[in-house]
């Protein structure tokens, strides 16, 4: 059922509209005799007559109430019943009183009895068919509310009685007469449809009501013109008194229009009609579908034609592709103010302020354009990449930026830009201001560290790299040195013409410190940081040499070791910079480190997927696998063929001449044999000819994921072949396939200890998982695997990281952008795609439901967008048929809105085994019907009212038995009355064999008894 037929049968519902009446046959307007058929012919006789207004009528009378045993009929003519299901009866007639009649025998009535009897044609006869209740139909027996006596003036009473439902071409009325003094005199059929109306901006088509007094008949409506549906099915229910009920689903006015006024007239507060939308006047507009109305142009935008959706701008004025239609135009902002500059010799410091008019908008951003400019040819470019623009040259939001690396003695030229969200609409180039400045001559940049080479009693000899930024031709180095003891106010100079000096009369034993610094054109740069060295104490140059030796091996071994690190660093951070915040080789440290402890490592971190494939996959030999038979491709299983042969006939055809032709590759069953092992069945993943380098990489990260679990709950790769054609991923072979559709096959074939321990499987799998720092993010019955022993294992890796790529699975989407299983994720993961731990025990818990109701979609046939609205609301899925309390209970932790109060996997494998081992614990069960536990529900699941089905095939739909349709209607089991009297041995003996299936059946059925009794007897 959906969820607004529910709503409509459970919520009070209210007349929109009065009923009409169609009339089938009236006697009150016949112009000649009705010369209807009675029996006997003694009994019932026609009489004309006239009423208080002389206009002629045609009655019958009978009035034998002085002879017992009495039995007239009546029978009117053929009625054709025009497609209707239900009629009613209007009769007027009057009784007399039989204490008004003297000596009459006790068989004197005041009453007679109404019939009915179809027929496809106008074939009943003076003796067809028989005159008696069966094959006529009783419809009720009918008594005045006022009698008269002989002194006394006839009072006329009026009874109204209906019946159906019909299904031949046409029927008789027939009236019976058991001994009364009667006139019937005048008779009525007609029925009851809701005429044509107006609701929510829809049309609901004219409807005759129902077979049944309760039944409701839907109305499927349109929206009138310039109306577009807010929310479907668009429907209204036609009540049996032909009364409309309140529609479900709605439309509004599409944009361009608005709600038309039921007074043009009216000033100030007008009533709005929801029965046609009317155009936007000019110089007003609507953007968008809904109640709201029109209304005037934005400022600096126009509008010349009515049913406006948008008001144009006015020349010079724009609207940027993120600004909606009810905002204001804009225009480009003016050039930046007072720029200032500030040179220090080959670097500028540039600053201004904002400009005078920003164009109306607050999206300001600022760009500093860099010019290199020869004045001898009177022309300037583009600076080259070497200039350093800091923060960065392009959409700056603040208003200063520094600039390096430019050449000395060089003219350029920056030019400001100011630019907000509509710039890129105008055609012409954003204003600017532009500043010209020439760079000073720059001084070599310092010497980077000094290195000590050799030294004796009095001499040391010293060299040095040349300065990282020379800024021009070095001429020469000045080394300066002083005895440490004696500070800088004596230190000596020396100058050097290339990057090494000996420096001589030094004292023998001494410490000196020693700095160096380059000299260009510009003058001195900065000196080298300070260095202290040590003179020998003997003069004896080889002795000292041998001194120093492990000094400058050591400075050497060290130099390379702070190399390695810096290269390994730069490795590092690029990582990061490429994968986010988390690097692989962050990860794999931990893994190795931590002891005991295996954390996951995200394949996608590899810059070179293959690195990632090697080291977590074995590699197949392709001789070693056969393919038997395709399983799988896309969700249609199919055979593999070979030039018009299946794989089961062609054992010796090489496995390179197979050709997938599913979307992405097949799925097939195979076997494997590898040198020294046995064979093994196992389930092989192909890929289709003709891929792509992304879908290589993306296919095969699933073994890369897959390849680094091990446990006996999750799926387990057996290896990958990637050197040969086709691609193939191999598992172990589960025989029993997808869990959700496994159950569906066995509905209420497991003993609640045998789900549970499904469940404790599942729970263990993603213990291991979530131990391992991996968030499944997909975790559903459907990727659920089954072996022979119900094992269930844990698989369908691929999704995990890309669900936002598959937008073919009406299972994965999202209003809020990208593809998601709503049904199955956490309310934190749809609004801000926060995946954890803590997210799929949400989805555990959603999967415990699919088990313990044997794969019943959740929630139903909601709409994706309405689960996430009640779910927001709090409302929890009620627990399935038979579920135990406990694990109802297990389910609503799962599903606590505050992530960090959700169970642990670790607390919900201790919960299901304290469960298996207490097997008591698993008898006591909350009823379907019942309150979930959690906050107020927003949608109960009501028992099925069986008044509302037309048919037997209605209820079986209802009920999501729809397979046994046909069974009960060969058996003959086409009516409710005879339903509800069925039992189990009636189930078993017309095909419903499995156990659950003949539990839903026969609860339904006992609903349906007990809604008998309750509206039983029924006056209509």
């Amino acid at each position: 059922m959906t969820m607004d037929y529910l709503l409509v049968l459970c919520s009070l519902l209210l007349p929109v509209a009065s009923a009409v009446e169609e009339t089938l046959m009236d006697t009150k307007w016949a112009t000649t005799e009705l010369a209807w058929t009675a029996h006997p012919e003694t009994g019932w006789e026609e009489v004309s007559g006239y009423d208080d207004a002389m206009n002629p009528i045609r009655t019958y009378q009978v009035c034998n109430v002085r002879e017992a045993n009495q039995n007239n009929w009546l029978r009117s003519d053929f009625i054709p019943r025009k497609e209707v299901l239900r009629v009613y009866v209007e009769m007027k007639f009057t009784v007399r009183d039989c204490n008004s009649i003297p000596n009459i025998p006790g068989s004197c009535k005041e009453t007679f009895n109404l019939f009915y009897y179809e027929s496809d044609s106008d074939s009943a006869t003076e003796t067809s068919p028989f005159w008696m209740e069966n094959p006529y139909v009783k419809v009720d027996t009918i008594a005045p509310d006022a009698s008269f006596s002989i002194l006394e003036s006839g009072s006329v009473n009026t009874k109204v009685r209906s019946f159906g439902p019909l299904s031949k071409a046409g029927f008789y009325l027939a009236f019976q007469d058991l001994g009364a003094c009667m006139s019937l005199i005048s008779v009525r059929v007609f029925y009851k449809k809701c005429s044509t109306t107006i609701a929510n901006f829809a049309v609901f088509p004219e409807t005759a009501t129902g077979a049944e007094a309760t039944s409701l008949v839907i109305a499927p409506g349109t929206c009138v013109p310039n109306a577009l549906e807010v929310s479907v099915p668009l429907k209204l229910y036609c009540n049996g008194d032909g009364e409309w009920m309140v529609p479900v689903g709605s439309c509004t006015c599409a944009s361009g229009f608005e709600p038309a006024m039921k007074d043009t007239q009216c000033q100030g507060e007008c009533d709005v009609k929801d029965t046609q939308c009317q155009a936007c006047s000019p110089g007003t507009f609507k953007s968008k579908q809904g109640e709201g109305f029109c209304s005037p142009c934005p400022p600096n935008s126009r509008t010349s034609s009515g049913a406006a959706s948008v008001c144009v701008c006015r020349n010079g004025y724009y609207r940027s592709d993120s600004d909606s239609p009810d905002s204001a135009c804009t225009t480009v902002p003016s050039a930046p103010r007072n720029v200032i500059s500030n040179v220090n010799e080959t670097s500028l410091v540039l600053e201004w302020s904002e400009p005078r008019d920003s164009g109306g908008r607050e999206d300001i951003i600022y760009n500093v354009i860099c010019k290199k400019c020869l004045p001898e040819r009177g022309m300037c470019s583009r600076c080259d990449e070497n200039v350093n623009i800091s923060p960065r040259h392009l959409g700056l939001t603040e208003r200063r930026v520094a600039v390096r690396n430019l050449q000395a003695h060089t003219q350029y030229s920056f030019e400001i830009q100011a630019v907000n969200g509509v710039s890129n609409k105008s055609p012409y180039t954003p204003q600017f201001s532009a500043v010209n400045i020439t760079t000073n001559q720059a001084a070599p940049s310092a010497v980077p560290t000094v290195h000590l080479m050799a030294a004796t009693a009095s001499t040391m000899s010293l060299s040095w790299l040349p300065p990282e930024k020379p800024n021009g031709i070095i001429l020469d180095y000045e080394i300066k040195y002083h005895e440490k003891d004696q500070g800088e106010a004596i230190a000596h100079t020396m100058t050097a013409q290339r990057s090494s000096a000996r420096i001589e009369g030094l004292k023998a034993g001494t410490s000196y410190v020693v700095q160096v610094r380059a000299r260009t054109v510009a003058g001195y740069g900065r000196y080298s940081s300070p260095a202290d060295f040590n003179t020998n104490l003997q003069s004896d140059p080889e002795k000292s040499f041998q001194e120093q030796l492990p000094l400058i091996v050591g400075s050497a071994t060290a130099g390379l070791v702070f190399i390695i690190a810096v290269v390994v660093i730069a490795i590092v951070c690029l990582r990061k910079q490429r994968n986010g915040s988390e690097s692989e080789y962050t990860e794999k440290l931990q893994q190795y480190i931590t002891p005991g402890m295996k954390v996951y490592v995200d394949p996608f971190t590899y810059e070179d997927p293959n690195e990632a494939i090697r080291e977590f996959a074995k590699e197949i030999d392709i001789s070693c696998v056969k393919i038997e038979e395709v399983i799988g491709a896309g969700n249609q299983p199919k055979l593999l063929s070979y030039r018009g042969k299946t794989a089961s006939h062609l054992q010796t055809i090489p496995l390179e001449d197979f050709t997938p032709s599913g979307e992405f590759g097949e799925v097939c069953r195979g076997r494997l044999k590898l040198p020294g092992r046995r064979e093994i069945i196992v389930a092989i993943k192909t890929l289709k000819v003709g891929y792509t380098d992304r879908q290589r990489r993306d296919f095969l990260s699933e073994a890369s994921i897959m390849g680094q679990f091990d446990h006996p709950n999750i799926i387990r790769l057996e290896g990958v072949v990637t050197k040969s054609r086709p691609v193939m991923i191999v598992t172990e072979f589960m025989e029993n396939g997808a869990l959700d559709s496994f159950l569906r096959l066995n509905d209420g074939q497991f003993t609640v200890i045998q789900l549970v321990g499904m469940l404790r499987g599942i729970a263990a799998g993603m213990k291991y998982l979530s131990d391992m720092n991996y968030v499944h993010r997909d975790l559903a019955a459907r990727n659920i695997l089954v072996n022979s022993n119900l094992v269930c294992k844990v698989s369908d890796f691929g999704l995990s990281r890309f669900l936002e790529d598959d937008a073919t699975d009406p299972t994965y989407t999202s209003s809020l952008g990208g593809k998601i299983p709503i049904r199955w994720t956490a309310p934190e993961a749809i609004a801000y795609r926060k995946f954890t731990s803590a997210s799929d025990v949400w989805s555990y818990g959603i999967v415990m439901w699919e088990v313990m109701s044997y794969g019943e979609r959740p929630y139903w046939d909601m709409s994706n967008q309405d689960v996430i609205n009640a779910v927001e609301q709090d409302y929890r899925l009620p627990p399935p048929m038979d579920c135990p309390t406990a694990l109802h209970q297990l389910m609503l932790d799962c599903w606590v809105k505050e992530r960090n109060l959700r169970p642990k996997f670790s607390q919900i494998v201790a919960t299901l085994d304290k469960l298996i081992r207490n097997a008591a614990s698993l008898k006591v069960v909350t009823s379907s019907t019942q309150s979930s536990g959690a906050s107020q529900p927003l949608l109960d699941r009501c028992i099925p009212d069986y008044t509302t089905f037309t048919t037997v095939g209605d209820w079986l739909d209802a009920i999501k038995m729809s397979r046994y349709r046909d069974n009960f209607l060969n058996a003959g089991f086409a009516s409710f009355d005879l339903v509800a009297q069925m039992t189990a041995e009636d189930l078993l003996r017309i095909g419903v064999t499995l156990a659950g299936h003949q539990k839903k059946i026969l609860g339904s059925i006992q609903d349906m008894r007990l809604q008998m009794n309750q509206t039983l007897p029924v006056q209509v």
